[in-house]
């Protein structure tokens, strides 16, 4: 991994370390896989930090430039997928 994650310097430590985990998390699901149950969890953190949709996109997208990781598909399909322990993975 050769990239930087989109964080922002007005964000508290603790801020800091909830958004790189769920990024960590987005990871997984092009990876091994993560069950539904994880991802939800780092994603509800997640949003403490991002409340605003807007924000949201914009920080994916930067994601997603530099690690050609989609968050929104893999959110997307953990709103999609009904069972929490099922893993969630993408190629």
């Amino acid at each position: 991994m050769e990239y930087s994650y989109p964080i922002s310097f007005d964000w508290s430590t603790d801020e800091i370390i909830n958004v790189v985990q769920f990024f960590e998390a987005i990871e997984k699901v092009y990876g091994n896989g993560i069950t539904k149950k994880e991802l939800m969890e780092k994603y509800r953190l997640f949003k403490q930090v991002v409340p605003s949709i807007g924000e949201e996109k914009s920080i994916f997208r930067e994601f997603e430039q530099v690690s050609g990781y989609a968050s929104y598909k893999a959110v997307k399909m953990m709103k999609e997928t009904d069972d929490d322990q099922a893993k969630i993975k993408l190629s």
